[in-house]
C-alpha cells in the first residue's frame, strides 16, 4: 500500500486467526507492518502467521484469552520486544450475545459479553498507550459493529458494550490527540465471517430485531472490512479521529 505510512510500523490486531481481523493482519503485511497475530485459537493465529511469513512479511503469535490480564501484557510485551515498539493497535476480537432483551439477559451472557467486547479492548488499550506516545503517531482502531450507534443489530449485552466501544473512542480521541494518538472504529455490518450465534428464534429479543437484521442483507466480505481497518490506521487517516465509520451498504441510513 504506496504512502500508507505502515512500512514498518508494528501493529497488533486481536483476532487475528481468522476473519475480519485474519483479512487485516494479511493486508497490513502487505503494507509493510510487523505484525502480531494475537488470538485465542492457536491454529488459527498460526495459520496467519505462516501466510504472512511466506509473502515475505515478519509475524509473531500470541495466543490466549484477552479478557486475561497476563494475556494483555503478554501481546504489549511481544509487540515492544520483537518489533521495537507499539505504533498500532487493532482491537478487533469480540463475540456475540444470544440477541437477548434486557430482561431475558442472565447474569453469565451479560458479563461474558461485556468482559471480551468492552473489558478486553480496555485492558488491552490501557496496556499499550505508554508505549504509543513516543512514537508520536499511534493510532488505535475498535470494531464498534452496527450495534454500537444503533439500538436495534443485537441483543442488551452487545448493545451496551458496542456503545460502550464508541465512548471509549471519543474519550481516546480527546484525551490523547495531544500526544499524537488518535483513536477511531469501525461498523461493519453483515459480513461473511465464521462468528458464531447462539439464538433462540422464539425469545423476544431476536423476535423484534429480526426484521431490522432482514435489511442487512447485503453480504461484505472481511477483505473489505480489514481495508476499512487499514485505511483508519493509515497515515492518509491522519486527520480522522474520533469517527466511527459504517461499511454497510446503507444499512445505518435505513
Amino acid at each position: 500500500m504506496h504512502g500508507s505510512g505502515l512500512q514498518g510500523r508494528s501493529v497488533v490486531v486481536t483476532g487475528a486467526g481468522s476473519g475480519i481481523e485474519r483479512a487485516a493482519a494479511l493486508q497490513f503485511a502487505l503494507a509493510g507492518a510487523e505484525v502480531v497475530v494475537a488470538d485465542q485459537d492457536r491454529l488459527g493465529a498460526g495459520r496467519t502467521v505462516k501466510e504472512i511469513e511466506h509473502d515475505g512479511g515478519s509475524a509473531v503469535r500470541v495466543v490466549g484469552d484477552l479478557s486475561e490480564r497476563a494475556v494483555v501484557d503478554e501481546v504489549v510485551a511481544t509487540a515492544v520486544d520483537a518489533f521495537g515498539g507499539l505504533d498500532v493497535l487493532i482491537n478487533n476480537a469480540g463475540i456475540m450475545d444470544r440477541m437477548s432483551a434486557l430482561a431475558d439477559t442472565g447474569d453469565a451472557e451479560w458479563e461474558r459479553v461485556v468482559r471480551v467486547n468492552l473489558t478486553a479492548p480496555f485492558l488491552l488499550t490501557r496496556a499499550a498507550l505508554p508505549h504509543m506516545p513516543a512514537a508520536g503517531r499511534g493510532a488505535i482502531v475498535f470494531t464498534a459493529a452496527e450495534a454500537g450507534p444503533r439500538g436495534s443489530a443485537a441483543g442488551a449485552a452487545c448493545t451496551a458494550a458496542k456503545h460502550g466501544i464508541v465512548s471509549l473512542v471519543k474519550s481516546l480521541a480527546v484525551m490523547y490527540r495531544g500526544q499524537g494518538i488518535r483513536a477511531d472504529a469501525i461498523a461493519p455490518g453483515a459480513t461473511a465471517t465464521g462468528i458464531a450465534y447462539d439464538v433462540d428464534a422464539r425469545a423476544h429479543g431476536p423476535g423484534v430485531i429480526g426484521p431490522g437484521l432482514a435489511l442487512s442483507d447485503r453480504i461484505t466480505f472481511p477483505e473489505e472490512q480489514a481495508a476499512a481497518l487499514v485505511f483508519l490506521a493509515s497515515h492518509a487517516a491522519r486527520h480522522i479521529n474520533g469517527a466511527v465509520l459504517p461499511v454497510d451498504d446503507g444499512w445505518c441510513a435505513v
